[in-house]
């Protein structure tokens, strides 16, 4: 037993070590599973809506392309849109719009003269608080441009954390140069096209590159400078800009906290192109302003985390909300290695629980140990903004408890079919599948219930042993037995145990069996068959002698702990015992006690008297049984049954009996050769078959 619990504790310890590796290696698909998780929770609860904050989009949607005209739009409308957020007091205004070709709508692109419509929106940058947007671009073979802001470093220099551009498109430099601010305006779509992080810096090989809605910020501040702030690995762990103070993670970015945006954010580009724009005043002065489109033609539509599909520009403007609202989310790094212990732990702790308190308890605690890991992750994302992934613990919680439970049942399985095949040669098939289905029909360590016991024993054995070679013997023994075992097992019986030259075998147990009685005789009259079958053409025939009891008995586990035989015990047993042996009294091959013949009536069987058994302190009725149904409704039975019972009375007045065994046996050769036998024994022992039990 401790040596299976310590394979199933090996086995248990293996799994969590398997989950353990998985999580640290961390795949593709455990990242996936951990940011869907941080999704929902972002579902479940949004970022809080803040109070009324300076910053608006001015949204080129699908009615503002119907007023104005198809995109692209003139630079020379740009400029109008640039002008007159100037004009209305913008405090930063962020185009996530790419300029990085000459207009074609330009006259001075057309005709060579006329206006220029690009030197126009230059102008209109360089009046006002204006930032310009990159993106990234793996086809562009164009040289980066410089960042517009300067940068302080706290730590190590970070920049070889920083994700790369590689290529970008970049504006056109009269347009750059007029700017007060350039920014990314690229996003981390990494996870399946959502984007749940920002990176707030850009590398561009030589120096950091901020992203948009930091480089509006600074704008809008009027810094010159941002800090980063690094540690001594050369990893980020923050950024400063002007009087907020960002933390992020190693690569400098961030994640993002999503809310519903409210449509009063939104600005269509129509209105302020309009006569009346000077009623958008309240609306823009002092706002950081993001100019971006929302049209689903123009391809700016990204997935968010709450299972929308937003604008870009919006979520510049979500991740600005975040930064002047001081609201982040955090996944610290240690946050991984506590995720690690954790999920050791606990798994850990479910094979434990399993191995000592069975699989429904496991099952119980394993389901507790998933509730705690979603419930503490929840709490750490409401209340803190701590980000601690529950995914992986309920699926480390699920795997252990389902990869222990399936050892256990594989365990219990192999026993079960060990069981199975050790019981399949002593009980009969369609038995075994009564015990599949209702195991409570096996009740071990003891149970008194009503039996049929059966002995049977080879006559003469110690004379064949001394006349046959070993190895025949064994080869004769074999034939016999098999063939006895069959006629018991095709009854429904249990062969109890083989002993040298016996066979002990009985009904009613393990299973309940009914009319066991019946299927007792019903056994020994196959038996008788089948040796018949086996002395045909032998030069040796074999004799065996049968005794069948039916009574109460103690059936169980006997034997030590370590080694015991599931047997029976009891006076029944004795019974059945001492009848096999009484067979060489009584001259005939089987003979059953009277609860066995009242219990099967329909079989053909004659009264012996009441015979002296060893060991019994009073005579015990006994019958021979000659044959099954049929026989017994034979005219040449029935008349050998009215003269038996004649000379059984005759013995019983001890008067002379000689004339009726003489008829007896004249009858009875007819039906069976053994019969004589018998008669020839009333005869010369006629005390031996007294029809009283009394000595």
């Amino acid at each position: 037993m401790w040596k299976r619990r310590l394979s199933a504790l090996v086995f248990g310890a293996v799994i969590v070590g398997l989950l353990v590796a998985l999580r640290a290696s961390d795949p593709y698909p455990v990242q996936v599973a951990r940011e869907t998780a941080f999704d929902t929770f972002q579902q479940l609860r949004p970022r809080p809506a803040p109070a009324d904050l300076p910053v608006r989009i001015i949204d080129i949607d699908e009615t503002s392309l119907a007023k104005v005209g198809q995109w692209p739009w003139s630079r020379r409308t740009m400029a109008t849109i640039a002008n007159r957020l100037t004009e209305l007091g913008a405090a930063a205004i962020a185009f996530d719009v790419l300029f990085p070709e000459p207009d074609r709508l330009s006259p001075s692109s057309i005709l060579s003269i006329g206006a220029d419509y690009d030197a126009e929106f230059a102008t209109a940058l360089a009046t006002g608080p204006s930032i310009l947007s990159l993106t990234r671009s793996e086809k562009s073979q164009a040289a980066l441009p410089a960042p517009k802001s300067g940068f302080a470093l706290t730590g190590t220099d970070p920049l070889n954390a920083l994700p790369a551009l590689g290529g970008a498109a970049s504006p056109l430099p009269l347009l750059e140069q007029a700017a007060k601010g350039l920014g990314v305006a690229s996003l981390d779509t990494t996870g399946a096209g959502v984007a749940r992080r920002l990176p707030l810096l850009w590398s561009n090989g030589t120096a950091p590159l901020p992203t948009l809605s930091v480089e509006a910020l600074r704008v809008a501040q009027g810094a010159s400078t941002l800090v980063v702030l690094g540690d001594s690995a050369g990893m980020v762990e923050g950024l400063r800009v002007g009087d907020y103070t960002v933390p992020t993670g190693p690569t400098g970015d961030m994640w993002l906290y999503y809310r519903h945006l409210e449509p009063s954010i939104y600005v269509p580009a129509a209105d302020l192109l309009a006569q009346n724009y000077a009623t958008l005043a309240p609306l823009v002065a002092g706002h950081i302003v993001f100019i971006g489109a929302s049209a689903s033609g123009l391809l700016d539509i990204r997935a968010s985390t709450l299972g929308e599909a937003v604008a870009g520009v919006s979520i510049h403007v979500q991740a600005l909300e975040q930064i002047l609202t001081g609201t982040f989310l955090n996944r610290a790094d240690w946050v991984a290695g506590l995720e690690i212990v954790v999920l050791a732990v606990s798994g850990l702790a479910i094979v434990l629980v399993l191995l000592s308190s069975g699989p429904l308890v496991g099952l119980l605690f394993s389901s507790m140990i998933a509730a705690l890991s979603l419930a503490g992750s929840w709490f750490a994302f409401s209340q803190y903004g701590l980000l601690i992934d529950p995914s992986f613990a309920l699926f480390g919680a699920v795997l252990t408890y389902a990869a222990m439970a399936f050892f256990q049942f594989a365990v219990t399985d192999a026993d079960k079919r060990r069981v199975r095949q050790a019981f399949a040669h002593y009980v009969e098939p369609t038995l075994l599948d009564r015990l599949d289905k209702d195991a409570s029909l096996l009740k071990l360590g003891g149970d008194l219930r009503e039996m049929s016991v059966m002995f049977s024993d080879v006559r003469n054995f110690s004379a064949l042993s001394e006349r046959t070679a070993p190895t025949e013997l064994v080869a004769i023994l074999n034939r016999l037995f098999a063939a006895l075992g069959a006629a018991i097992i095709g009854q429904h019986g249990t062969i109890d145990k083989f002993m040298g030259d016996a066979v002990m075998a009985f009904w009613n147990a393990p299973a309940t069996l009914d009319r066991h009685p019946l299927h007792a005789c019903r056994a020994a009259l196959s038996m008788r068959a089948a040796l018949q079958r086996l002395n045909a053409g032998s030069a040796e025939p074999i004799a065996i002698g049968v005794g069948v009891a039916t009574g109460p008995a103690l059936v169980g586990n006997m034997g030590l702990e370590s080694r015991f035989n599931y047997s029976c015990v009891g006076d029944t047993v004795n019974v059945a015992s001492r009848l096999e042996g009484a067979c060489r009294i009584a001259n005939y091959d089987i003979l059953i006690s009277a609860p066995t013949r009242a219990a099967a009536p329909e079989l053909a069987c004659l009264p012996a008297g009441a015979l002296e058994l060893r060991g019994m302190s009073e005579r015990e009725p006994v019958y021979l049984l000659l044959g099954d149904e049929t026989l017994a409704k034979n005219p040449a039975f029935i008349a050998l049954a009215a003269v038996h019972a004649n000379l059984l009375e005759t013995l019983a007045k001890q008067g002379p009996v000689q004339a009726e065994i003489e008829r007896c046996a004249t009858l009875g050769a007819a039906l069976d050769a053994r019969l004589v036998d018998f008669y020839v024994a009333c005869l010369s022992r006629p005390n031996d078959f007294l029809a009283s039990d009394k000595k």
